[in-house]
């Protein structure tokens, strides 16, 4: 030990004797090893790497949290010989400051794991809840306990949350009440609130944070909103506590969404592609709803990168947008302007202005969200920047009173990341009427999964199509993936299970061979698991009336699975959610609207959209112990079917050179391994849905019928060999079929889908 500091001293007078020369001098690891955790460096020991402190959850490091190496080789903060670098465990703030009540147990601090319990006074009443546990991210579970009693006043108490104090005990129209944090915590949310008329108090529910306090991605999915025209909406809590704004999707709408990714250098590689793929995850998810905003895209540093330019949108000229975020590479990035971000958007705000005209930008709604450290070293304070933005979207408002009408036109989301931030510079940079602006992550690699779960789709979770496009470590995580996936079990004499889509509430989708003559509705069982139970009794099914599979018998063709498709209808229609809901269909208004075609487009012109190329990758499910994967296939259309379909001639029970009493044109073939090496169909794949994404949404355009080969039994990934090949029944070819039962308006059992007439 003595060795190691001797040699760091001399290092360091070393290294201060080589500055005068211009030499930098790299720092060591001496003396800033952590007790019961690790570190990392963004550049080694290099002079500006910063040494990031890691601790397991429910701990964090003390005394520093992070460190920088300077040009003359030393720490900042310098690493102390009595103190040394430590993993302490998470501490909560202190819950006795409830008034008109008792906390239990009475403790000088709270850590992890630490339960308290709330009771109030005779004649107060408890509002919140009444226990509460101290949690790894230094936050209480559950709600501020407050003791009230009907005092008459205006407004409710607005109570106290641990580590504050409150001034203010009047709570009538008018009154104000203001928030500050004892020791060594800082406030987040607002410090003085108003009581309104309504009875509602201005602003929102503080708290108060330690420098280890973060947000989680759960509370972020439930905090986060942005301004979508005409959609922001105030949700009343239970507990009357707290507000809170979701983003509510229309049907159409128009937003400027402006987004500013910090690359600099305090930012780690990965921060950067979590915070791309959180991007692109937000920008899927609001396009599949059918929202077009026009965005602005920027990575910064020192200096501002555009990715995605805003006036694109408004010249029809815009690029993809997600392969321009996948093009995207950092480079050399140094020191952190936040200010030039500001900058950049009120310069391209006012060139909207300018362009679409002072009353139409009146209803132009702005959300604008910066992913930064907020550690800035040059450029200076935004704040005056942030100040001409707000000006510009209240219309230069000289009172409260006059930019208050106005307020839900403008957003400004901070996400604050990594071990060091600098909150008192980023909270005044948020803006927003109610709801959480200002959001401490810890990292980033959560939040696509926040971004999906911050819409509220009420109005829009019937359209069909709609999935989460990435896998989860959540136990519903497939059912998500593929909301109209169901199982469809026979329990008859010859058991049997295939796979089924669902199309609407009360109709799922599967293929007629799976429904033997026979078979009779209570021998049949639907699995899906709707929050109201997995399995679905089965009221009545539907083969094509032209299914027969003993058709062709007579030609030398054992089995033949022309129009394999049947309909199965529910007992009671599935509830709806964001992991049960129906995958869209050919040829219906709901499928045109999810390919974003014109109202007066045609089935056909759906057909061409979808299936257009010789070579179609497509895909369909398989049962494995991952619940399900996906096969990839092409179906081989126009000069490449013929080569495709003479491999059905090869099949077991068919003896007969004539391909037409084999495989009609309703079939679309897929298998073999060129050009692609596809994968095929398991026995258990039968009836499922061949899918194809399109701008979000997911389109069925075939059910999985029959195949040459029996490569694979039970399910699973399997690729084919050179002559095995599939055949799935094109759906475009029994619309007549699916709208005869799907598109029913002489029925009052269930909504039928609407067919479009040609």
């Amino acid at each position: 030990m003595g060795f190691s500091v001797h040699w760091s001293r001399l290092a360091a007078l070393l290294c201060l004797l080589c500055m005068g020369g211009g030499v930098w001098c790299d720092c060591t690891v001496a003396s800033v090893q952590i007790e019961g955790g690790d570190y990392k460096l963004t550049k080694k020991l290099e002079p500006g790497s910063l040494l990031i402190y890691n601790c397991s959850k429910g701990f964090y490091p003390y005394p520093a949290l992070t460190r920088l190496c300077q040009p003359n080789g030393t720490w900042k903060p310098a690493p102390k010989r009595f103190q040394p670098q430590r993993c302490r465990i998470v501490e909560c703030p202190d819950p006795n400051v409830l008034e008109n009540g008792d906390v239990s147990p009475p403790q000088e601090r709270y850590f992890v794991d630490n339960e308290t319990s709330y009771e109030c006074y005779s004649g107060y009443t408890l509002r919140g809840s009444s226990t509460r546990v101290c949690l790894p991210n230094g936050k209480w579970s559950g709600s501020t306990p407050i003791c009230s009693h009907d005092t008459g006043d205006n407004c409710a108490d607005p109570g106290i949350p641990p580590g504050a104090s409150r001034t203010g005990n009047i709570f009538g129209i008018d009154d104000t009440v203001e928030y500050s944090c004892n020791n060594n915590l800082f406030l987040v949310g607002s410090r003085e609130r108003v009581c309104q008329e309504n009875g509602q108090w201005t602003g929102r529910e503080p708290a108060c944070y330690y420098k280890h306090t973060y947000d989680t991605s759960l509370e972020v999915s439930k905090e986060f909103g942005s301004t979508i025209k005409n959609t922001l909406t105030t949700i009343q809590p239970v507990n009357d506590t707290q507000e809170g704004r979701t983003i509510r999707i229309p049907k159409n709408g128009t937003l400027n969404m402006f987004i500013a990714v910090d690359i600099s250098e305090s930012i780690e590689e990965k921060d950067i592609q979590d915070a791309k793929n959180a991007v692109k995850q937000l920008i899927s998810k609001i396009s599949s709803f059918s929202v077009n905003p026009n965005y602005e895209i920027i990575f910064f540093s020192s200096v501002v990168v555009e990715v995605v330019n805003i006036l694109d949108f408004f010249d029809g000229k815009q690029e993809n947008i997600l392969n321009k975020l996948d093009g995207f590479e950092k480079g050399d990035a140094s020191g952190t302007n936040l200010n030039i971000v500001f900058e950049t958007f009120l310069e391209q705000m006012g060139l909207i202005k300018r362009r679409v005209g002072e009353e139409a930008f009146k209803e132009h709604r702005h959300a604008i969200i910066v992913f930064t450290d907020g550690a800035y070293n040059m450029g200076g304070s935004p704040a005056s920047t942030v100040k001409q933005i707000k000006n510009m979207v209240y219309m230069n408002p000289t009172s409260e009173e006059e930019k208050q009408p106005r307020g839900e036109y403008l957003d400004i989301y901070v996400f604050a990341i990594g071990a060091e931030i600098d909150d008192g510079e980023l909270q005044p940079l948020t803006a927003g009427t109610g709801g959480k602006h200002y959001f401490r992550l810890e990292d980033i690699e959560n939040l696509q999964e926040t971004f999906d779960a911050i819409i509220d789709e009420e109005e829009v979770k019937g359209l069909c199509g709609l999935h989460v496009e990435y896998d989860t470590t959540e136990r519903d995580a497939k059912q998500k993936m593929y909301p109209w996936m169901a199982f469809v079990v026979i329990q008859n004499e010859d058991p049997r299970k295939c796979i089924g889509s669902l199309v609407s509430r009360e109709f799922i989708l599967t293929a007629a061979h799976c429904l033997k003559f026979g078979d009779l509705p209570e021998h049949v069982r639907i699995e899906i698991d709707d929050g109201q139970g997995r399995v679905k009794k089965v009221k009545t099914f539907m083969r094509h009336p032209k299914y027969n599979v003993t058709a062709k018998v007579d030609k030398k063709v054992k089995e033949f699975y022309d129009y394999d498709v049947a309909l199965i209808q529910l007992e009671k229609p599935v509830q709806i959610s964001t992991s049960v809901r129906p995958i869209c269909i050919p040829c219906t208004v709901e499928t045109r609207n999810a390919l974003q075609l014109v109202p007066d487009s045609t089935c056909k012109q759906q057909e061409q959209l979808l299936l257009k190329d010789h070579l179609e990758r497509l895909t369909f499910l398989t049962r494995t112990e991952n619940i399900v994967d996906e096969k990839d296939v092409h179906a081989k259309l126009g000069t490449n079917r013929a080569g495709c379909i003479k491999h059905a001639l090869q099949a077991p029970g068919i003896d007969t050179d004539v391909i037409t009493d084999v495989v009609t044109d309703n079939f679309l073939c897929t298998g073999g391994r060129t050009p692609f090496r596809d994968h095929i169909a398991c026995t258990g794949d039968s009836g499922g849905a061949v899918f194809k994404n399109y701008e979000h949404r997911t389109i069925q355009v075939a059910v999985v019928s029959w195949g040459t080969k029996t490569l694979c039994r039970t399910g699973g990934v399997v690729e084919s060999d050179d002559t095995s090949r599939d055949f799935h029944i094109n759906l475009f070819r029994v619309v007549p079929f699916l709208k005869s039962i799907l598109g029913n308006n002489d029925q009052d059992d269930y909504a039928p889908l609407t067919f479009l007439e040609s």
